[in-house]
Order: structure tokens, then C-alpha cells, then sequence
């Protein structure tokens, strides 16, 4: 796989499963959402797997956890392949955001990466209401160079964006419509169109049962991980919670997919799971 982003196009594949055109440029309040989706201490893992050659290859493991402090949020991320993969590619990734409880919107974001060879280090401060941040981005902590970026406003990172979009009620959209927001990376804002497909009333998820969901249908940031045309498909839980279940996609070299492997501490029943007869 190309250097960079096993774990990378994991985080990528999960924070898309709603990510889509900005609209027109609003105040800092109106982008503020309440939280009804997720509880704190509620923890995520995902399986990702890599196919080669029409072999899936399990590569490793991406672990999110909420923690809850008085004003705000705390995910935190931490993605590793496992030891057996290591040989081919190992990955070592950290990631962190920092949610206002009364927006879920992000205040602080860090992006530690070691792939490979890679290294990446990215630390951003948020000011939401003046629309700017505040980025500390290089090969390690000790090489960063500060930034400042200029946005509209409503501005996400990469993990922020999944826990606020869990939160949308996508029963007001009709299928083939677009949901808005977007998402600053690598001192870049990335608007990305991903399409509402509808739902798939009983999409079976390998090891985990068989699902009513929601499935989207984004388009990709060309560049290292996607190539042009490439299109993803993502089946989220039809209930309260909304968890990604399943992400599929093609890679320049290869696909990719992540499938929800453990889950506890959710704020609600997982009621979209249909019980076997």
C-alpha cells in the first residue's frame, strides 16, 4: 500500500460516512447541535482490512473513546496494525479532539502518524467564533511550524465531524440529497459531497449480525489515498446511536474496508440490530 495511510484512510473512510458541501457562510451559533447520539464513555473498535489481489488481509484495529469533562468532549483515537501486519506495514497513530459540548464543535485537534516511514505531527487551536486556527503541522512536534488558517465557519476536523453529524436527523432528507458540513485538514478545508442513498433494510455486518441502516455514498479527496472516480459506500445504524457499521472503498492501490468490530457504553439500544429467528 503507498506510504501514508492505512490507519489514515481508516479515520478518513469513518469521518466521510457524512461529510459534504458547505453552505453558504453562517454564524458561529448557528452550527451548534445538541448531542443525542453518543454517551461518554462510550468506546468504538474497528476492524480495518485491506484487500490485495481479491484477499481480504485483516491489518489492524482503530479504538475510539468519549470522554466527558465539564464544558466539553474528549475523543480520543489510537489506531495500530496488528503484530502479523506489522512486517508489511506498521502503523502506530494517535488521534485527539477536544468537542464543545454546546456546539459539537472542536476546539483543539492532534494528529500524531508514524506509517512506515512516515511521521506527521498536527496540533490545531480552533477560535470558531473569529474563524481561524491555529496549526502546528510537521514531521514531529519538534519541527512543526505554526499557521494560520482562515475558514468560513462551522469548520470540523476529522473527528469532530462524526460525532456531530451522528447527531443529524436524516429522515428530513430525501434520497439522493446532500447533507452539509465540512472539515479542515492538513490547513486545507475540504468540502466533500456525499450523497444520502437511502436505507438498506437488513445489510448483514461480518461478525456482528444483520442491521436496518442508513447508506451514503460520498465523493473522495483525490490525492494519496483516493484516486479520481473512486466512490465509497458506508452503512451507518438506523436508530438513535448511528454508529458507522460498515465503510467500504477502493484505494489507489487496492480497497479497503473497516467494519465495526466491538461497541460499549452507547448512549441507546442498539435497536436498528434485527434479532435471528
Amino acid at each position: 500500500m503507498t506510504k501514508k495511510l492505512l490507519m489514515l484512510a481508516l479515520i478518513l473512510l469513518l469521518q466521510q460516512a457524512f461529510v459534504t458541501m458547505p453552505e453558504a457562510v453562517k454564524p458561529y451559533d448557528s452550527c451548534a447541535i445538541d448531542n443525542t447520539s453518543f454517551a461518554p464513555g462510550e468506546r468504538l473498535v474497528y476492524k480495518a482490512y485491506y484487500n490485495w489481489k481479491f484477499v481480504w488481509i485483516p491489518a489492524g484495529e482503530a479504538v475510539f473513546d468519549v470522554v466527558e469533562n465539564k464544558n466539553d468532549y474528549e475523543v480520543k483515537v489510537v489506531g495500530k496494525t496488528y503484530d502479523s501486519y506489522d512486517y508489511f506495514f506498521k502503523v502506530r497513530d494517535y488521534f485527539y479532539s477536544r468537542i464543545d459540548k454546546k456546539t459539537l464543535y472542536p476546539k483543539n485537534f492532534v494528529r500524531i502518524i508514524e506509517e512506515g516511514d512516515y511521521r506527521k505531527f498536527d496540533s490545531i487551536a480552533f477560535d470558531q467564533v473569529r474563524q481561524k486556527a491555529y496549526s502546528f503541522n510537521g514531521k514531529t512536534r519538534a519541527t512543526a511550524k505554526m499557521q494560520e488558517v482562515n475558514y468560513g465557519s462551522c469548520m470540523h476536523d476529522l473527528l469532530s465531524v462524526l460525532y456531530y453529524l451522528r447527531n443529524i436527523d436524516v429522515d428530513q432528507y430525501k434520497k439522493g440529497s446532500y447533507i452539509p458540513t465540512q472539515v479542515l485538514f492538513d490547513n486545507e478545508t475540504f468540502p466533500i459531497k456525499v450523497r444520502y442513498d437511502g436505507k438498506d433494510a437488513k445489510k448483514e455486518i461480518k461478525e456482528l449480525g444483520t442491521y436496518h441502516t442508513i447508506k451514503v455514498i460520498p465523493d473522495l479527496v483525490v490525492g494519496n489515498v483516493f484516486k479520481d472516480g473512486d466512490k465509497m459506500k458506508i452503512w451507518v445504524s438506523d436508530d438513535a446511536n448511528k454508529l458507522p457499521l460498515l465503510i467500504e472503498s477502493p484505494l489507489k492501490i487496492g480497497s479497503a474496508k473497516a467494519v465495526l468490530k466491538s461497541y460499549k457504553g452507547l448512549r441507546h439500544k442498539l435497536s436498528s440490530k434485527i434479532a435471528e429467528k
